[in-house]
């Protein structure tokens, strides 16, 4: 909402107030569900473009507004390893959740080129069984080379999803690695789904996951896999026995399932809403939304700071000479960043 954002955010525009109308419109639309209006106003979020990122703010704020004292609805990460089977296990969770009576938005993270920029975003065209239920929304997101495609968007999308009055949404995180952290930072609950892999396998994946973990899922837990999925199950049963819970109230549970015969879906889904039943009755839920919004106001200042450092003319005019400087050994990364 800023006049010149060629060197920040200062005021808002006199040409927003042409498009306010329009804005307060697509508010009112997304707070009544509308797929296509709530798809408009993820694409504002997305964009990078000056008048987007003003609008979106308005959005947003007026969504906030909107629902503040609402009750808050579930938002649940899921990540693991490629192979995992992510988006067929939240197919399933997302068909029995819409079989009950509940609503679900899913966003799942489609990785992003590094050296295009380009994502798939083909997990809605997987998802057949889900999209035909009246009573969903599914919007693939790309993840923009960042570590679990967790993005201070993610967490935007998921206020018009509660604004919306979807009853869960699920967030589909990529891979595992460092992303657990970025994914448990802006989710209520954190899902791992692990395969009925090797020893070797499962220890490169096992620490990180330890860490974070609310619930751990080994997937594929049928045919020829059931053996090797009881035994990772056990192994990380016994693994977290070892280590101290994330929360106090709260310790790790580890279920198998099958998303393609959809054995235990239904325990996963009652784990998570035991899950989600005793942080609410803790206090803990809230003060971790609380938590997460803390940290997603410094992201919002990193950013800004960032857009605002690279617009400003002096660094415009000498990134290029500077840059070069650096990698022709003349500047220390250091010293070229103190000048800039």
């Amino acid at each position: 909402m800023w006049k010149v954002w060629k060197r920040g955010f200062c005021e808002m525009p006199q040409s927003f107030a042409s498009v306010k109308a329009q804005l307060d419109t697509l508010t009112q639309q997304v707070l009544l569900r509308d797929r296509r209006a709530l798809s408009k106003a993820i694409t504002l979020i997305e964009s990078s473009r000056p008048e987007h990122m003003v609008q979106a703010d308005y959005v947003l704020q007026q969504v906030a507004h909107a629902t503040a004292g609402h009750p808050p609805k579930p938002r649940i990460a899921i990540s693991g390893p490629p192979g995992v089977g992510k988006s067929t296990f939240i197919e399933a969770l997302g068909v029995h959740l819409v079989s009950r009576g509940n609503s679900v938005a899913v966003l799942p993270i489609d990785p992003s080129s590094t050296t295009s920029g380009g994502s798939i975003l083909g997990d809605k065209t997987r998802m057949n069984r889900l999209t035909a239920f009246s009573n969903t929304f599914i919007r693939p997101s790309p993840s923009r080379g960042l570590l679990g495609g967790v993005t201070k968007e993610t967490s935007e999308v998921m206020l018009l999803f509660e604004g919306a009055g979807f009853d869960v949404s699920l967030i589909e995180t990529v891979g595992v690695g460092q992303s657990e952290h970025t994914g448990a930072d802006m989710a209520d609950m954190f899902v791992v789904l692990v395969p009925p892999a090797s020893g070797d396998e499962l220890q490169g994946i096992k620490r990180g996951i330890l860490e974070v973990a609310d619930l751990v899922v080994v997937t594929k837990a049928d045919g020829a896999l059931v053996d090797e999925a009881n035994r990772v199950a056990t192994d990380y049963r016994s693994a977290f026995r070892l280590q101290r819970p994330r929360y106090r109230e709260w310790s790790p549970k580890v279920v198998k399932c099958s998303a393609t015969t959809n054995y235990n879906i239904d325990t996963v889904w009652n784990n998570i809403a035991e899950f989600v039943e005793v942080v609410k009755n803790s206090g803990r839920f809230m003060r971790t939304r609380a938590e997460q919004q803390q940290k997603l106001m410094w992201t919002c200042i990193e950013f800004e700071l960032k857009t605002r450092f690279s617009h400003h003319p002096h660094v415009k005019e000498s990134i290029e000479k500077t840059e070069n400087e650096v990698k022709d050994g003349v500047l220390t990364p250091r010293r070229a960043a103190v000048s800039l």
